[in-house]
């Protein structure tokens, strides 16, 4: 489970796959419900990639 403000390592992403081996932030202040389906909000990942949705099993915690 991920806390809003963690950082991840974004290991696989089916939203934008340019976001993999990338770190970002969790956005997300609750756990993801089903207008996300289930997918976390990750944002800070750079400059050409906004936020992206990605499962829990693509993130690693850095």
């Amino acid at each position: 489970m991920f806390e809003a403000g963690d950082r991840v390592r974004i290991v696989a992403c089916e939203d934008d796959p340019r976001a993999v081996g990338k770190t970002g932030h969790i956005v997300d202040e609750v756990a993801p419900g089903p207008l996300t389906q289930g997918r976390w909000t990750v944002n800070r990942i750079s400059l050409l990639i906004g936020p992206v949705l990605c499962h829990g099993h693509e993130l690693r915690k850095v």
